[in-house]
């Protein structure tokens, strides 16, 4: 995110014209031409714009914070030469007067949701253990929550509202991302297949079936009619009969 995007959304926001915008900088000594201005509020791919430098910015914000809060008696702030979205959504913070639940609020209505802890970690100090740094979404979802806010107390710019859209599109994109990427990490649920269990007799070599069938085969078969006995092809099967057969005469 360039410092000429958020110039621009604070601009159309706010419902600055040239001339304010140019007194707000006045308040801290920057002296900042018509040309100029206009060159910072021009869109990247434009001939006339003007990259907004990190110093510049800085001056504007500062120049911001005395608009809304008026000036300190210790002078006027100084301005950084480096800038991040950390310190810009401090400055905006101070100017606005906001409390970590306005800012949180600001979210919501953006349909960005983010905890206390969260936000309360880029106000630290980067040594801090527990810093992070504000990223790009985070601060644009502020700006469009501003913008909403705002909505009824300006004419807001036909630009804003284009802005407005663009940010909801790119939070679109950043959340697809998001899941898409989820959705990589998340490995499918197959279920295992239950495995069939047979008993198998640790002395008997080869297959249980077979030696059932064997049995079957080798068990001989007794008859208790001496007319089926004498057709049996077996001759152990006969001998069996005949025996039982004389032992009932005897």
């Amino acid at each position: 995110m360039t410092n000429n995007y958020v110039l621009r959304r604070l601009r159309y926001t706010l419902n600055f014209n040239d001339t304010k915008m140019i007194s707000i900088c006045a308040h801290v000594g920057l002296e900042v031409p018509v040309e100029h201005l206009q060159g910072w509020l021009k869109k990247d791919d434009d001939p006339a714009y003007i990259r907004c430098s990190d110093h510049e910015m800085a001056q504007f914000l500062n120049g911001l914070i005395i608009e809304k809060r008026g000036k300190k008696d210790d002078g006027i702030p100084k301005a950084e030469y480096q800038l991040n979205n950390n310190i810009i959504l401090r400055k905006l913070k101070i100017a606005f007067n906001w409390i970590d639940q306005d800012i949180l609020d600001l979210l919501s209505s953006a349909d960005f949701n983010l905890g206390k802890s969260e936000l309360s970690a880029f106000f630290r100090k980067p040594d801090h253990r527990h810093y992070r740094e504000c990223q790009d979404q985070v601060l644009r979802n502020v700006l469009q929550g501003l913008q909403m806010q705002q909505t009824n107390q300006s004419t807001a710019q036909p630009q804003s509202k284009y802005q407005a859209l663009k940010s909801t599109s790119e939070n679109r994109k950043e959340q697809q991302k998001h899941n898409k990427t989820q959705g990589k990490n998340k490995k499918p649920f197959t279920p295992k297949k239950a495995e069939k269990v047979v008993y198998q007799n640790p002395n008997f070599k080869g297959n249980s079936t077979q030696k059932r069938q064997d049995k079957t085969d080798s068990r001989p078969t007794l008859s208790l009619k001496k007319s089926e006995a004498s057709d049996t092809n077996s001759s152990d099967s006969a001998n069996t009969n005949d025996f039982i057969w004389k032992r009932n005469q005897d």
